[in-house]
């Protein structure tokens, strides 16, 4: 494992590299909020399957500099990224508010990218039948600032997290599991009173708003509001994984971006919730590594 702090014009990005150094890459996108540190709990089995995980922390997150940012920045810094590490093909996979970042990636032209994988991810909240109508009241007023004042909305969207951010700064990280008790579907709850998802979770949290909840707030404009990119650019496969008991990102945005997409793929699995990753992230990076793995425009229920 390394870390590294990679400059974009001023700014840096925060960067962790770990795994099997010459395998197949696969770049990840953290949530909403969230840090390179998500998938903490599961590098040693990321080594074992010869992947090379590659995770950076968005602009505010973590140790990398605040900035104002958009699908398609990010989709530039992660291509950057991969630049600077010297990758020349890669996988993305982003988990919930990662995943429209995952897939903008993937739209860069070039065909880097070879696969997107997207794990309880949002689609476009402006498109997806009734998304907007699940937003509180403070984001319904913060998007009632787009497109007009993007700044005035990241600021709205921010003021969302502050108490999110208290819970991350105590010891233990007790409250900010409990915080999101309201919104974990069964089986979220049950991993979750388990100790290594309940540390990851925790861990993941207070390292994402050490810096406050700029990011955050910015996260919310690129993908709840309109987004900056162009879904029709993407050529490679897409692997879609949501639960059918998902209260945060429910399975209508895995339904909606498998009917817009081509060659996606969706894994809807019966009383799983949004934390899926946590138990499926082998098979998760198996099916972004392996040759043959995706049949194109199909929906599985395992």
């Amino acid at each position: 494992m390394r870390e590294m702090e990679i400059g974009r014009g001023g700014r840096v990005l925060r960067v962790r590299d770990v795994g099997e150094p010459d395998g197949t890459v696969v770049m990840y996108f953290h949530g909403t909020p969230g840090s390179r540190l998500d998938l903490c709990f599961g590098e040693q089995l990321v080594a074992g399957r010869g992947v090379r995980l590659i995770c950076f922390d968005r602009p505010g997150y973590g140790g990398s500099t605040p900035a104002p940012f958009g699908l398609a920045s990010i989709a530039a810094d992660a291509h950057a990224v991969a630049d600077e590490l010297e990758v020349a093909r890669f996988a993305t996979l982003g988990m919930s508010g990662g995943g429209p970042a995952a897939l903008a990636a993937a739209a860069v032209p070039g065909g880097r990218v070879s696969r997107a994988g997207i794990a309880s991810g949002a689609g476009p909240l402006q498109l997806v039948p009734g998304a907007l109508d699940e937003l509180d009241d403070n984001d319904r007023a913060a998007v009632s600032l787009l497109p007009g004042d993007p700044a005035a909305a990241a600021s709205a969207f921010a003021a969302g997290f502050e108490p999110l951010a208290e819970l991350a700064r105590e010891a233990g990280g007790g409250g900010v599991v409990s915080a999101f008790e309201d919104l974990l579907s069964s089986r979220d709850g049950e991993l979750l009173r388990g100790q290594r998802y309940a540390s990851a979770f925790a861990e993941t949290m207070h390292e994402a708003l050490r810096q406050g909840t700029s990011g955050a707030g910015w996260d919310n404009v690129s993908w709840i509001g309109r987004w900056d990119i162009d879904l029709s650019a993407i050529r490679c496969p897409v692997l879609l994984w949501y639960g059918s008991d998902d209260r945060l990102a429910p399975p209508a945005h895995g339904s909606w971006l498998s009917a817009n997409l081509p060659s996606a793929r969706l894994i809807l699995r019966d009383g799983e919730g949004h934390f899926g990753i946590y138990e499926h992230l082998g098979e998760m990076l198996d099916a972004l590594t392996e040759p043959n793995t995706v049949d194109p425009a199909s929906t599985v229920r395992p």
